[in-house]
């Protein structure tokens, strides 16, 4: 069986759309069974209605309070039988109580190679740090930020006169492989928590290695 996934989106969903795709194989693991906007004019939203994806918003300004905001992502969740939650730049902090009733089922997306360069701005602390290669993280979601069991990540370098926004793009394009890689470990068992970290099933361990600058 498939496992039934919710995504949290806040703008344009471009992790999303890789997910997306990736689902649309009859050998994934996992189907979309879910995409909650918490803002009812992101751009990804109407990409997702237009594919006649289950897909919904639930404006966060709506809420008096982050975690009756947080209860109306769960029921939504619960009412589509989702049961893993993959956050595709969703731009809320969630409640104590959102992320202990999802952990080990909610899985982030993060721009740096975790545990460096938490937080906002990845990039630029990546180029004010000077490190020849920059990357990008799959992990289940924890209280705190950006901290928690890794999944996956992907490594891409830092060139010569990089921007933010030029390494912003190449890690972009990394993350969009990585997560749909990532989710279907998970969502096919292969890849669990167990004592805080996670194990993966035989995978392959190729022995290259990249080299930035290349030689």
């Amino acid at each position: 069986m498939k496992k039934r996934v919710g995504i949290l989106i806040s703008g344009r969903g471009s992790n999303m759309m890789a997910l997306v795709a990736a689902a649309r194989a009859a050998d994934y693991p996992a189907e979309i069974a879910a995409v909650i906007s918490s803002a009812p004019d992101a751009a990804g939203l109407a990409w997702a209605q237009a594919r006649g994806l289950p897909a919904r918003a639930i404006d966060h300004r709506a809420y008096p309070t982050r975690e009756a905001f947080d209860w109306a992502v769960d029921a939504a969740l619960t009412d589509a039988g989702v049961e893993l939650v993959a956050l595709a730049g969703f731009m809320r902090i969630q409640s104590v109580g959102f992320v202990a009733r999802w952990e080990g089922r909610q899985l982030n997306i993060h721009p740096s190679l975790l545990p460096l360069f938490k937080g906002l701005h990845p990039h630029r602390q990546a180029l004010d740090a000077g490190v020849k290669v920059s990357g990008c993280t799959v992990h289940f979601l924890t209280a705190d930020t950006d901290s928690g069991p890794i999944v996956a990540q992907a490594a891409v370098p830092v060139l010569d006169g990089d921007t933010p926004e030029s390494l912003a793009a190449r890690v972009l394009a990394a993350e969009h492989r990585l997560y749909p890689y990532a989710l279907a470990l998970v969502a096919s068992g292969r890849a669990r928590v167990e004592g805080g970290r996670v194990r993966i099933d035989a995978v392959g361990h190729p022995d290259g290695c990249l080299l930035s600058p290349q030689p």
